[in-house]
C-alpha cells in the first residue's frame, strides 16, 4: 500500500471520528438542556447560591455527600455544562486542525464562543437573580445545540457525497418556517417556566371553560378567587395570553410538520428517502410533544413531565435544523452548485482489500 493511500485512509478515519465526536457533544448538550429543564421545573436554580464556586468549594471538589435535594440538580447541571464546554474546546481545535473548509473552522470557534457566553449567562442568572437572563440562557442553549447538529451534518460522509444523489430539488421554505416557529415556541415556554409560578390555565382544550378566555377585570377576580381556593398563584391577563399564544403556536407547528410530511410524499422529486424518513420522525415527535404539553397542563407543570416536554421540544428543533440543512444541500446540488469540498473517498485498491 502506497504512502498516499495510507494518508487517505488516515484522513478518512479522522473525519469519521470527528463526526462521531460532534454527535457525542450534541447528545450531551441535549442531556444538559434536560438537566437545565429539571432545575427550572423544580425551582432549584438558586439551591447553590454562589458561582463559579459551590458553597465556597471548587466546583469539581464539592463533596458528593452534600449532593442532596435541589443542590444535586443544580450542581450536576454545572458539572455537565463544564464537560460540554471542555468538549467544545476540543471540537474547535480539532476542526481548526483537520478541516480544509474555512467556514466550518469558523463555526467551530463560533460554537466555542457560544458555550463560553452560555456559561457566563448561567453564572449571572445566579449572581444577579434575574429571571430574564434565564430565558436568554435557555434560548442560547437551544441555538448551541442547533449549531452542533449542523456541524455534525457538515462533517458527515453524507454531506460530501450529496453530489451523487438523484434529488433535483428539495422543499425548504416550509420546514424552515416551521423550525423558526419551534424556536419561538421554545422561547414562549422558557418565559412561562422562568416565571416560577403555577400555570395560568389548568384546563384543556378549553381555557377556563371557554375557547378564548375572557380576561376582563371582573373575570380575573373570579379566576383568582378560584385559584386562591386551590392554593394556586394569582394570574394576570398577560399570563393567560402568554399561555394562549403558546397553544396557538403549537397548532401552527403541528400544521407545518404534518404539511411537510405530506409534501415530501406527494412530490417525490422534492426529496429522497432520507427526507421522507426524517419528516415521518418529525410527525412522531410533534405527536409526543402535544401529548406532553397537554399532560403538563393537567399536572400543573409536574417537573418530570415538563422536563420531558422541554427535551422533546429541543429534539424537534434540532431535527428541523437538520432537515433544513439537508434540503438546502440537496437544492444546491440539484441546481448545479459545485460542492464546496470534494469527498475524501478511499481509493479503490483499499476497498478491494
Amino acid at each position: 500500500m502506497s504512502r498516499n493511500v495510507l494518508k487517505t485512509v488516515a484522513r478518512h478515519n479522522s473525519n469519521l471520528w470527528l463526526n462521531r465526536f460532534v454527535w457525542l457533544t450534541a447528545a450531551l448538550t441535549l442531556f444538559l438542556i434536560c438537566s437545565g429543564g429539571m432545575v427550572t421545573s423544580k425551582g432549584v436554580g438558586l439551591a447553590v447560591p454562589d458561582w463559579p464556586t459551590t458553597f465556597g468549594y471548587n466546583m469539581f471538589l464539592f463533596p458528593v455527600s452534600q449532593w442532596v435535594g435541589g443542590i444535586f440538580f443544580e450542581h450536576t447541571h454545572r458539572l455537565i455544562a463544564s464537560v460540554v464546554g471542555l468538549l467544545t474546546i476540543v471540537l474547535a481545535i480539532w476542526l481548526w486542525r483537520a478541516e480544509s473548509r474555512k467556514w466550518l473552522r469558523g463555526l467551530g470557534w463560533w460554537a466555542l464562543g457560544t458555550v463560553v457566553l452560555q456559561g457566563v449567562l448561567g453564572g449571572l442568572r445566579v449572581t444577579l437573580l434575574k429571571d430574564e437572563i434565564g430565558i436568554f440562557h435557555a434560548l442560547l442553549a437551544q441555538a448551541f445545540l442547533c449549531l452542533l447538529v449542523f456541524i455534525a451534518l457538515a462533517t458527515s460522509p453524507f454531506w460530501c457525497d450529496a453530489d451523487r444523489t438523484q434529488v433535483r430539488s428539495a422543499l425548504v421554505w416550509l420546514p424552515l418556517a416551521t423550525t423558526i416557529l419551534i424556536y419561538a415556541q421554545l422561547g414562549l415556554g422558557a418565559t412561562m417556566r422562568h416565571q416560577h409560578r403555577d400555570l395560568a390555565i389548568l384546563d384543556f382544550p378549553t381555557a377556563y371553560g371557554e375557547i378564548i378566555p375572557s380576561v376582563s377585570t371582573e373575570k380575573l377576580v373570579v379566576i383568582n378567587k378560584w385559584r386562591e381556593a386551590r392554593a394556586l398563584s394569582e394570574v394576570t391577563a398577560g399570563h393567560i395570553w402568554l399561555q394562549m399564544a403558546h397553544r396557538l403556536v403549537a397548532v401552527l407547528i403541528a400544521a407545518g410538520v404534518i404539511g411537510y410530511w405530506v409534501a415530501v410524499r406527494r412530490r417525490p422529486e422534492r426529496g429522497d428517502g432520507l427526507l421522507r424518513n426524517l419528516s415521518a420522525f418529525w410527525v412522531f415527535l410533534v405527536a409526543c410533544q402535544l401529548t406532553l404539553g397537554v399532560w403538563t397542563i393537567w399536572s400543573n407543570k409536574a417537573a418530570d413531565i415538563a422536563t420531558a416536554h422541554v427535551a422533546v421540544g429541543a429534539t424537534m428543533l434540532a431535527l428541523g435544523v437538520g432537515i433544513c440543512a439537508i434540503a438546502l444541500r440537496f437544492r444546491g446540488v440539484g441546481n448545479g452548485v459545485v460542492p464546496i469540498r470534494q469527498p475524501q473517498r478511499l481509493p479503490e485498491e483499499v476497498h478491494a482489500r
